[in-house]
């Protein structure tokens, strides 16, 4: 057996000690055939982390998600009517606020029937009502699972995540709504903070985060599903007020990555702005925002980034077939494959680009068609050009839904799902004859993709200080504030500053050649005093590190340059070097790390090199310079 197996095999181990603790206070979940289950177990060892576009496993081995929603713990009621009358369900199917299908199938039959899709992930939804919900599920709604009677449905959702875990499967959890309404416009659950403040969804987060802290293939958290406008109200990217999408998910991500490093932090863009009529403006930005404003996390290698697609809906259509919020704007299910390819990169898998300020893994965590029954023939076409997409950039992806209802004559009454099952337990599913999309599934499971170890790459990372700090440090967050009342910004641990923009408080990070950091003290730098090896900005203001140290933060009070944090190197580092003026133009080098991508539009930028230290930055208040920087001080790094 390999170390990589014998590891996989122990976390499996460790993975079914909820189970265990589950059994020793009563009857379980019966443990699913071990077969499929551990084969996938032994594939794979968590947790998982980035390298550049990809997942991988802790062994640094590609982890493509190959995964299902499988809905249901956040509600399927539409908001009107009992909320027990299938008529007032998504689908006629009552999940009774649990994952669908434990009414009519044991649990190891429906893990056992994912196996045999081919997947090896589960994105499994959740309202921040379950977190509260202490009244017991209906007997009704766990008939096929009897052991899991006379518990909530988060002691229920625990059940179903140590099941899937134990049976090798990676688990990301994913706050879908805040109400178990269900789905979707202007049902309540528009935003994080719809229904409830941010404070509390943090909150709610981090007690999920500690709850599942020890099982490690619970590998992820995905923020919030599909953030879009309220009735008077658009999220926005950047702004700073309550409704800064860009904002919320950094501190919650953040937060998540304080209790638990190991995590990956899947973010999604947002998903409708604006009213959906003519004369108004509109659209589904999803990531296009990323492009010049991403996120930086405490920890490098736990960022991805996620997009939903589907052909009823388009970059500015909603999907409404008629009535309120119908437009005239095209589907994606109308452009050609070749548009479409366009769109998609556009509004999402740019992000997959090497060596930017926003690469990272992109997650299609939602997509779907109307399967077995359906003669859309626009959206059949759709699938098909869309899988291709997905195929030829080896995209990791959640298809939805996994899990649905099938009257009693087997027909399912949620057409997208993968697997129905009828009040019997018979299962119509997506590899049974019938169902038109089994050849793009298997064509999108099967496809080749990336496999084995995957090269550490190095990172390029923005700090904005637009309108708060952004300390991203450990080691800083630990400690006394490094420079009060100015805005900080510092590099995560293991980076170094290495650009800025001239006149609004952003920068780069990166650890490409990273010196070590020493042990000493870091040093906040307010004055010339450590300015050595002569004048580099003859008649301006000059912070300088000491010798043998490198900027790793800054700060500034508006917009002019306050502090330079500056960490001691291990060894020595060159004193010579060169001065970068960006007082009249960009200066950035014409190749390397980040310089295909604009992190600070409409500002100048300085940028050393991706083999240089930044040592220094030159400011004056003369000329009506107002303090912005306008030199770096370049070194080698060797």
């Amino acid at each position: 057996m390999t170390m990589k197996s014998l590891a996989a095999r122990l976390l499996a181990l460790v993975a079914a000690l909820p189970v265990l603790a589950v059994l020793a206070a009563g009857p379980g979940i019966a443990a699913p055939d071990g077969g499929a289950g551990a084969r996938l177990a032994a594939s794979w060892t968590g947790p998982l982390s980035t390298r550049g576009r990809y997942i991988v496993d802790a062994d640094g081995d590609r982890f493509k998600l190959k995964a299902a929603n499988w809905a249901g713990a956040q509600g399927t009621w539409q908001g009107s009517g009992n909320t027990d009358d299938p008529a007032n369900n998504q689908a006629g199917q009552v999940s009774h606020n649990l994952p669908l299908g434990l009414d009519r199938v044991p649990v190891a039959r429906l893990l056992a029937d994912f196996h045999g899709l081919g997947l090896n992930s589960v994105r499994l939804p959740f309202a921040n009502a379950m977190i509260h919900d202490t009244a017991p599920v209906p007997d009704s709604a766990v008939a096929a699972n009897p052991q899991l009677r006379g518990r909530t449905p988060l002691q229920v959702f625990d059940a179903v995540v140590a099941a899937l875990t134990a049976d090798g499967f990676a688990v990301i959890l994913n706050n879908h709504t805040t109400s178990y309404r269900f789905c979707c416009g202007l049902d309540g659950n528009e935003r994080w903070n719809s229904g409830q403040s941010t404070a509390q969804w943090e909150d709610d987060w981090l007690f999920m985060v500690n709850r599942y802290k020890a099982d490690k293939r619970v590998v992820g958290v995905d923020l919030r599903n599909e953030v879009r406008r309220d009735v008077w109200d658009d999220p926005n990217w950047g702004l700073g007020d309550a409704h800064d999408e860009y904002a919320a998910f950094e501190e919650a991500g953040n937060r998540i990555l304080r209790a638990d490093p190991d995590l990956l932090v899947v973010m999604e863009g947002i998903n409708w702005y604006g009213i959906p009529a003519a004369g108004f403006s509109h659209g589904r930005p999803m990531l296009t925002p990323v492009r010049n404003l991403s996120h930086t996390l405490i920890d490098s290698g736990k960022l991805v980034y996620a997009a939903h697609f589907y052909g009823y809906t388009g970059p500015a259509n909603t999907g409404a077939g008629s009535g309120p919020g119908s437009t005239s704007d095209p589907r994606y299910q109308d452009f050609t494959p070749e548009q479409l390819a366009q769109v998609v990169d556009d509004q999402a898998l740019f992000v997959t680009r090497a060596g930017q300020h926003f690469t990272a893994p992109v997650w299609i965590s939602e997509f779907g068609a109307g399967g077995r029954g359906s003669t859309d023939a626009k959206e059949q076409a759709w699938l098909h050009a869309f899988t291709d997409i997905l195929v030829r950039g080896d995209t990791d992806f959640a298809v939805w839904p996994l899990v649905g209802w099938a009257d009693a004559a087997g027909r399912p009454q949620d057409s997208w799902a993968l697997l129905s099952y009828g009040p019997d337990g018979t299962r119509t599913g997506l590899t049974d004859p019938g169902d038109w999309r089994a050849a793009d599934w298997t064509r999108l499971v099967g496809a080749p993709s990336a496999s084995g170890p995957v090269p550490a790459v190095d990172h390029w990372s923005m700090l904005a200080l637009d309108h708060a700090d952004q300390v991203l440090s450990r080691r800083m967050l630990a400690r006394p504030d490094w420079s009060p009342g100015n805005r900080k910004g510092d590099c995560p641990d293991g980076l170094r500053l290495t650009a800025l923009a001239r006149g609004d408080s952003r920068a780069l990070c990166t650890d490409a050649g990273e010196p070590a950091a020493g042990g000493g003290d870091w040093t906040t730098v307010t004055d010339g005093r450590y300015v050595t090896a002569g004048d580099w900005a003859s008649g301006y203001d000059k912070l300088q590190c000491p010798d043998r140290s490198f900027a790793v933060g800054y700060s500034v009070r508006a917009n002019a340059v306050a502090a330079l944090l500056c960490a001691p190197a291990a060894g020595p580092l060159p004193l010579t070097g060169r001065t970068v003026w960006f007082d009249r133009g960009d200066n950035r080098p014409a190749t390397g790390g980040s310089v295909a991508s604009d992190w600070a539009p409409g500002r100048y930028k300085g940028q050393c090199a991706d083999g240089e230290y930044l040592a220094g930055v030159a400011s004056t208040w003369q000329r009506l310079q107002y303090g912005a920087p306008a030199a770096l001080l370049c070194r080698p790094l060797g």
